[in-house]
């Protein structure tokens, strides 16, 4: 089983522009993620970020967790609405998709399945970007692993973070 994460955030730890993760996105970065989604059985992500990103259409099936009963991405036939806490969904997904999960939620989604042990790996990347809002301590997440390579590609720094499961 393979649990990643991916987010993109700023140089100054900013997660987001106008709400938008495109804000703080590069070329470089949304080439990454664009392959990196077509490799994964399902992709799973919260609510907000089912509000406020363009989910319409996916290559692959997209769990939304959510409390609510509006379907923030009614134009994605491969989308399920799912009340379930992070890890129940990604337990719930492995079996019902396959073992290759990709994480498109929040820094707050990403460290509740790192403190419930569920998580394999980050993709981080930082672009030069600032100015956005939403910040968060990308450091203080990427020590959070067990060890991490590091690339780079037309300015944007690409994070490929490794935990081992206990």
């Amino acid at each position: 089983m393979s649990v990643i994460a991916s987010m993109v955030v700023g140089s100054d730890g900013s997660t987001s522009k106008d709400s938008k993760s495109a804000g703080v996105s590069s070329p470089a970065d949304r080439r990454s993620f664009l392959a990196r989604r077509r490799s994964v059985d399902c992709i799973i992500i919260g609510g907000n970020t089912a509000r406020n990103e363009p989910y319409n259409r996916t290559p692959v099936p997209l769990v939304v967790l959510s409390r609510s009963l509006v379907n923030p991405v009614m134009g994605n036939h491969l989308a399920l609405m799912w009340n379930a806490s992070p890890a129940e969904a990604v337990e719930r997904a492995t079996r019902k998709f396959g073992s290759n999960i990709l994480i498109e939620g929040g820094y707050s989604m990403i460290s509740e399945l790192l403190d419930a042990d569920l998580l394999d790996g980050l993709e981080l990347s930082v672009t030069p970007e600032t100015g956005g809002e939403g910040f968060i301590d990308w450091k203080e997440l990427i020590a959070r692993f067990d060890s991490y390579e590091i690339t780079e590609d037309e300015g944007t720094f690409f994070y490929h973070a490794i935990k081992k499961r206990k």
